[in-house]
């Protein structure tokens, strides 16, 4: 199954013209090991399988890995970047390499664990185009529960804060079919 939700996937995102634009946008950046993920990703996929043309995003989450300049002033100056490519959106930049200090946890290897410790199963998820315009993407937990409509926490979430997270989401609004897991 995992193959036909992986095909299913870079499909969506490559038939959105939008979608494709930031993507190229962000990877013209040129940072090691550079992804976009969380609602940008998630939505669009619940919204397909709700049939709604494109929700609101709060913000369009970047992360990226890279040891050598992990300072809060240089994700900073990419969102400047961003913003004179897209002054309308709300970019959201973070170098995952310092993460780990604000969640206490150990240090991260690479984006890829980085976002394991994210919320819920469907928003650890992130993609990125290549230098040969194909879609890349990383998920630990698979495409499975995003792909289901299922909102689960990741093992690595407090729950607490998971409960609280779904409470002020009010996902459910907006996306009718999905079904949230709270324990």
């Amino acid at each position: 199954m995992t193959k036909q939700y992986e095909t299913e996937f870079i499909k969506i995102i490559e038939n959105d013209i939008w979608m494709m634009d930031i993507l190229s946008v962000v990877r013209d950046l040129q940072l090691k090991d550079c992804w976009i993920g969380a609602g940008f990703v998630r939505n669009k996929i619940w919204d397909e399988k709700h049939k709604i043309n494109r929700t609101k995003l709060n913000d369009i989450d970047v992360i990226y890995f890279d040891t050598s300049n992990s300072t809060k002033a240089f994700d900073i100056k990419i969102e400047n970047k961003l913003k004179s490519a897209y002054s309308n959106l709300n970019w959201s930049v973070k170098n995952q390499s310092r993460m780990h200090l604000r969640n206490r946890h150990k240090p991260y290897a690479n984006c890829n664990e980085a976002i394991s410790f994210w919320p819920e199963t469907a928003t650890a998820i992130a993609v990125r185009l290549n230098f040969k315009n194909q879609i890349e993407y990383i998920a630990p937990y698979g495409l499975e529960d995003l792909f289901s409509l299922l909102v689960r926490p990741t093992p690595k979430f407090d729950l607490t804060m998971y409960t609280s997270r779904i409470e002020k989401k009010r996902w459910k609004e907006k996306w009718t079919k999905l079904k949230i897991v709270i324990n």
